[in-house]
């Protein structure tokens, strides 16, 4: 599939980038407006903080998201292996 060609706006300066699908460029353009709207709380509870180092914490914030997340996949899948052993000595039971 050809990657769709898309211009984000963050922090009032335009990037072009490229979407590998619609559903990708849909993310990025959410994330896009996250990461603004991150910077905004920033720039006013930091306002004399310099821009770079607002950034720094935003990005910061969304790399610890993310890593949450990735624990979180890793826990539920754990769960998920969990019953699914549960289920499978159930049902071994209930052959005999």
């Amino acid at each position: 599939m050809a990657e769709q060609r898309i211009r984000l706006v963050i922090a009032g300066r335009e990037y072009p980038l490229e979407a590998e699908s619609p559903e990708m460029e849909q993310l990025m353009r959410l994330a896009a407006e996250d990461v603004n709207s991150m910077l905004k709380k920033f720039d006013e509870q930091f306002p004399t903080t310099p821009f770079e180092d607002r950034l720094m914490f935003a990005a910061v914030r969304e790399a610890a998201g993310k890593l949450l997340s990735q624990r979180n996949m890793r826990r539920l899948a754990d769960e998920a292996d969990s019953l699914r052993r549960d289920l499978d000595a159930y049902l071994d039971g209930e052959e005999k």
